[in-house]
């Protein structure tokens, strides 16, 4: 397999991942607004908040990835 199609296989893969990732945090984000209107902020909404950060600074670094990889096809 050529260099290119690989990094252009972790490049779709990881744009996969992103649109999975920001339909995560969608309905995650959703859900904890939904309790917090509701007045239930218990131990199951902090937890989401915490998850819902964590999965934000993921996607980050899946974002710095894109560009990494779109960088390196574009030097091939």
């Amino acid at each position: 397999m050529a260099k290119i199609d690989e990094v252009k296989e972790i490049l779709n893969t990881l744009r996969l991942f992103f649109s999975i990732g920001i339909g995560l945090i969608t309905i995650l984000t959703g859900t904890l607004i939904n309790k917090e209107q509701s007045a239930d902020i218990d131990k199951y909404f902090w937890l989401g908040s915490i998850v819902d950060i964590v999965l934000m600074i993921g996607m980050i670094k899946i974002i710095s990835s894109i560009k990494r990889y779109t960088e390196e096809i574009r030097n091939l």
